[in-house]
């Protein structure tokens, strides 16, 4: 495996962004709220892109740092929406609970969607609720595509790594192999693509997380980068442009 960064660019997290376009709210909860950033310019026929904001499942980080990400997106022709959701370690199905109910609520926006669907994207901890959330929702809401950001796309093996001061136990609240059923390398595959962009150099989450889930699933594409965990969602990073090409690929029509 490749050397990994010692440190890691967190500038990204603590940018500045514009306000978003509009604040929908999609359920009685006071978490229960998205961003919305519209694209810049004429439709170009992007699908909608709802982005599920990372942070390893915990309260203190919210939607807040995908600013600067979702204006760049809105720059590049595409509309976004950003669902907060309920983090409380040791219930783990509310924040599943909130995602999937972030995007029925979308897919019902036709002002939004345009006709032209919805695409699931998420990064690190919300890379891990797109793909659990890609597996699992009924047909009516699945999103046309997923794009996994450096996710924690393996529970087991993120809980044997103890990533983060074992996030992933404190997010489970239990053994991660007690919950196959929110664990993407163990469920069954979305029926949408699966495209992953994981950092070779990223040093919160190994890449060797992505590679056990494509392993498993060898229908995902996963494109590694040269870059480290937080570069896959700054417009700044060298691997911004591998991201957007990856989006464009997913996002065009079949």
């Amino acid at each position: 495996m490749p050397a990994r960064s010692a440190t890691e660019d967190r500038s990204v997290l603590t940018r500045p962004a514009a306000p978003p376009d509009e604040v929908l709210r999609y359920g009685p909860a006071a978490e229960q709220v998205a961003d919305v950033r519209l694209a810049v310019g004429a439709p170009d026929g992007h699908p909608l892109l709802v982005v599920v904001h990372g942070g390893f499942w915990r309260p203190a980080y919210d939607r807040a740092h995908l600013g600067p990400m979702t204006e760049a997106l809105a720059l590049a022709g595409w509309s976004t929406v950003a669902p907060e959701y309920r983090r409380v370690p040791g219930r783990p199905d509310l924040a599943v609970e909130d995602v999937h109910a972030a995007l029925r609520a979308v897919a019902g926006r036709a002002d939004l969607t345009g006709g032209r669907g919805v695409l699931l994207a998420g990064h690190s901890a919300g890379g891990h609720l797109a793909l659990q959330v890609a597996a699992t929702t009924a047909a009516a809401w699945a999103p046309a595509g997923v794009l996994a950001l450096a996710p924690v796309a393996d529970l087991r093996l993120g809980q044997a790594l103890g990533l983060d001061g074992d996030a992933v136990a404190s997010f489970l609240g239990e053994d991660a192999a007690a919950r196959p059923d929110l664990d993407p390398a163990r469920l069954a595959a979305p029926a949408a693509p699966v495209r992953i962009v994981h950092g070779t150099g990223d040093a919160v989450v190994p890449v060797a997380l992505s590679e056990s889930y494509v392993r498993r699933h060898p229908a995902a594409v996963l494109v590694p980068v040269p870059a480290g965990h937080f570069a896959v969602i700054d417009p700044r990073a060298a691997a911004w442009p591998a991201v957007l090409a990856v989006l464009e690929d997913l996002g065009r029509p079949g």
